[in-house]
């Protein structure tokens, strides 16, 4: 026999255990399970660095499987977005993961476009998988999905957008709205143009409130022709632009609720004519990577996904300490796509 077939015919080491890191290290397995369960604050202490060393040493790898058994839980969260072709939303779903991860969970993502129907069938999908809970930036101010998760006791939490009543994580947006239409004013602009998005959406909705505040606050006249609702991606950016920027007497300075709407407004203008920066001013909101790099540089709004990420998942996980609302601060990002108006 070869020394191949010999090495064939050894029996396979069995996977380290958390008796094996328990009788090395001489502790009980449960405060071996209390040290490596990623769900619980990381101790510092030295013999919980003893105990992870010795486990890996050992090559002990945590059966997730048993130990949501023993829990009666599958540790996966599900994530559901309108889209992953958004930026916004696949990035978000990014720092969902990333967060559950640091907490031993692992995240599953569903899309249900714009669609009630396709939202409400990608949640049932996802609850047919036996997730722990659901993250949702999918909720529309009309929608009574969420009522529905309540009334069932469904462990959900909002994300970018809110309904007001379930638990939601969420960016300061009518301050963010406020912050880019008062650097707008500042800058001396008195004609200002707003694309709002979808008046379903709480976060455009309450950017077009900070709009109206920092308008009404100047004592500017908020112009009816110069304002609009639209989609949130670039194609409605370009044809809502167009229509205001072909006006024989157009806004100096717009601002538009996301950053796709505010690259459709670049290719509007570029259409007319018009060098952004100079004849028009333009701010966009989320402050995507693309937005930087652009020939013009975008002014944008900044709210940090990853805080309104990590929010969401510690009120999944830890609903007694639920206060109903996180709320992260945006900040403006200014760039070479807003200055002075020309005189």
């Amino acid at each position: 026999m070869d020394q191949e077939s010999e090495q064939n015919d050894l029996p396979e080491k069995k996977p380290a255990t958390m008796r094996d890191v328990a009788r090395a290290v001489g502790v009980s397995v449960s405060t071996v399970s209390r040290v490596l369960d990623e769900r619980l604050p990381t101790s510092r202490s030295a013999s919980a660095d003893k105990i992870r060393q010795v486990a890996r040493e050992l090559g002990y790898r945590r059966d997730y499987v048993a130990s949501s058994l023993r829990r009666g839980d599958t540790g996966t969260l599900g994530v559901l977005v309108p889209r992953l072709t958004d930026a916004v939303t696949a990035m978000l779903f990014e720092e969902i993961a990333r967060a559950a991860a640091r907490r031993g969970y692992f995240a599953i993502v569903a899309t249900c476009g714009d669609s009630k129907e396709q939202e409400k069938n990608a949640v049932e999908s996802l609850l047919d998988r036996r997730v722990d809970g659901l993250i949702m930036s999918t909720c529309r101010l009309d929608d009574p999905l969420p009522q529905t998760l309540r009334e069932r006791d469904v462990p959900h939490v909002l994300a970018l957008r809110t309904d007001g009543f379930s638990p939601s994580s969420v960016g300061d947006d009518e301050l963010g709205g406020y912050l880019a239409t008062r650097h707008l004013i500042d800058l001396g602009h008195r004609d200002i143009g707003l694309i709002g998005g979808p008046d379903f959406a709480s976060n455009a909705r309450n950017r077009r409130k900070g709009f109206e505040r920092a308008m009404q606050e100047a004592g500017l006249r908020i112009e009816a022709e110069w304002c609009c609702h639209s989609d949130f991606n670039i194609a409605s950016g370009e044809q809502q632009g167009i229509k205001m920027l072909s006006q024989p007497h157009r806004p100096s300075a717009l601002f538009a609720v996301n950053d796709e709407l505010a690259i459709g407004v670049l290719a509007a203008a570029h259409q007319q004519g018009l060098v952004i920066g100079e004849d028009l001013s333009l701010v966009g909101y989320n402050d995507i990577p693309l937005v930087s790099r652009l020939p013009v540089a975008l002014t944008s709004v900044r709210t940090p996904l990853e805080h309104i990420a990590s929010n969401a998942v510690d009120m999944l996980l830890n609903p007694e300490i639920n206060n109903n609302m996180r709320i992260t601060t945006p900040s403006l990002i200014p760039r070479k796509s807003t200055s002075s108006p020309r005189k």
